[in-house]
Formats: C-alpha cells, sequence, structure tokens
C-alpha cells in the first residue's frame, strides 16, 4: 500500500490548477501550504484529518458531490482515515493574491 495519497494534474493555467487526489486508508498528502483560496469537491465519501505542524488534527466527514471552500494561509497534512478509497478534485484559484507561508 502506498504511504502517500496520489495527486494527478487534470487542468492548470494562469487563472486555477485542477488536481484529483485519490487516497487509500492510511494515506496522506504530505504537509503542504495553500497559498491561494481553493474548493474541494469529494468525488467519494470519506473521513479525513488535517493535520497541522504541531500535531493537531481536525476530522471532517466528506460526502461525494458537497464541495467546500478554504481561504489561503492553510498549513496542513491530509490524512485518509477511513478504512475505504477516497478521492477529491482540488480547484486552486491562483487569481486569489498569494498568501507567504508561516514563519
Amino acid at each position: 500500500m502506498p504511504t502517500a495519497a496520489q495527486p494527478t494534474l487534470q487542468y492548470e493555467d494562469a487563472q486555477i490548477r485542477v488536481t484529483r487526489w485519490d487516497f487509500e486508508p492510511g494515506t496522506a498528502t504530505g504537509h503542504h501550504f495553500h497559498a491561494h483560496d481553493y474548493v474541494v469537491v469529494p468525488v467519494t465519501d470519506g473521513l479525513i484529518r488535517a493535520l497541522t505542524l504541531d500535531g493537531s488534527g481536525t476530522d471532517s466527514v466528506l460526502k461525494a458531490g458537497q464541495s467546500y471552500t478554504r481561504p489561503a494561509g492553510g498549513a496542513h497534512d491530509v490524512v485518509n482515515i477511513g478504512d475505504a478509497h477516497l478521492a477529491f478534485v482540488e480547484l486552486e484559484l491562483k487569481h486569489t493574491a498569494p498568501t507567504a507561508p508561516p514563519a
């Protein structure tokens, strides 16, 4: 089983980057920072945990087709804590002003 979630770049231009993320149970994105606002479109139902640098986490239930947005500036590692394959599409809105990572 892979230890890392698998990103697939689906489209990119000056305004937007569209990436599909596929997670087997227990896999993670790795710690990363969001420089732009973004939209997440779950493809499957699932359960994720977003871990911050200090190790604290927030669990979220994803429902296929129920999109949500997040502002730029977030830094986390996303882990599939469910027992099934999980997938979502992430749309990074590159036209929003980039935010610097936390110091």
